[in-house]
């Protein structure tokens, strides 16, 4: 695995900027290029295609593709939670594998449309938490798109999405099997096209603790983003309201980040105190002080898995479309660990 000095080299930047930039430290002044710069290269360096693991070639395509990228994160957003960065990146590698030309679109500030009057799309491929009402956003009798995080319509369009109700469960089992029974949840229901999008591993969380008759509302915290500041500002509101869990379940590992530090700024350990579980497995996660105990999500597969399956659907004219559920797998490291609390 690609080490900080790595990083660091291939960036061209200090090893301490490298540390604080992927450990979203508030007080670090870079430009936005060499944010971005740091995160590209920390992804890619985790990163092999399934291809490349394989060994196995690729023969150029008979035809020459032209495909839009469309993502709901801009990309100064993609630096604050590099889950979608991850997405692109691996979608973007595929599109070079197949010699497929790939132009870039992302949909910001709410727009109720995008600007499709240049150069016609074979495809497209669409990284987000996109619902049925945001398809009248897209060019009007294109069947060839394939939804990345979400499927809001299974029945016309492919989609490639994580298990995420399972993946929440087997968190849950972990951390009741550890002995937890007051176990929190911080996550973010974000912002697109001027509405809220709540996540579904919320709803699984709430479903699962609800059977287990241990479900408590008092200890669920939402905002209204995906960031580390927006973990940090909730974990301090958790803190601040006096009675703690004995472990949080927190939606993405960029909010973790935010969440640990609250927890260091208020003389707080984990696991020690409260045990830590994000989600996604961002390249920082195994750096993190205490590194973070999260669910590995593929989000490199999932970029590349959606490009071979809108070149599979562009090239056969394939009429029924297919849904791919990437499965994820809880890592356990030392930021989670059984209850020591009593109060």
């Amino acid at each position: 695995m690609a080490t900080i000095k790595d990083i660091a080299q291939q960036a061209n930047v200090s090893i301490a900027t490298v540390s604080r930039v992927l450990n979203y430290d508030p007080g670090i002044s870079v430009t936005d290029e060499t944010r971005k710069r740091i995160f590209e290269v920390a992804q890619k360096l985790n990163y092999k295609t399934l291809r490349e693991r394989n060994g196995i070639g690729q023969p150029a395509p008979k035809e020459r593709y032209r495909i839009g990228l469309v993502s709901w994160y801009s990309e100064q957003e993609e630096m604050l939670d590099p889950y979608y960065l991850a997405i692109r990146l691996g979608a973007e590698k595929e599109c070079f594998q197949r010699q497929i030309e790939m132009v870039k679109l992302f949909v910001q500030g709410g727009d109720s449309t995008s600007d499709w009057s240049g150069e016609p799309l074979d495809g497209i491929v669409a990284i987000g938490r996109f619902e049925k009402d945001d398809l009248e956003r897209f060019p009007e009798g294109m069947t060839d798109i394939v939804f990345v995080d979400s499927s809001p319509e299974e029945n016309r369009f492919d989609s490639v999405v994580i298990d995420l109700r399972k993946s929440v469960s087997e968190v849950l089992d972990y951390l009741i099997g550890l002995g937890h029974t007051e176990i929190g949840y911080i996550g973010g229901h974000n912002k697109v096209n001027n509405k809220r999008v709540q996540d579904e591993r919320e709803l699984a969380f709430v479903e699962r603790l609800t059977v287990q008759g241990i479900y408590d509302p008092a200890f669920v915290y939402t905002g209204d983003n995906l960031y580390a500041e927006e973990g940090y500002k909730l974990m301090k509101a958790a803190i601040e309201g006096g009675k703690l869990p004995t472990a949080f379940f927190i939606e993405n590992d960029s909010m973790a980040v935010g969440a640990l530090r609250a927890l260091h700024e208020a003389k707080l350990q984990a696991p020690h105190d409260i045990s830590i579980v994000g989600c996604n497995d961002i390249p920082i996660s195994a750096y993190m002080q205490p590194p973070l105990t999260t669910v590995k999500v593929h989000m490199e597969h999932m970029g590349e898995t959606a490009v071979e399956l809108l070149a599979d659907r562009m090239a056969g004219g394939r009429d029924i479309a297919r849904k791919i559920v990437l499965p994820a797998k809880l890592l356990e490291r030392e930021s989670s660990g059984r209850p020591r609390r009593n109060d």
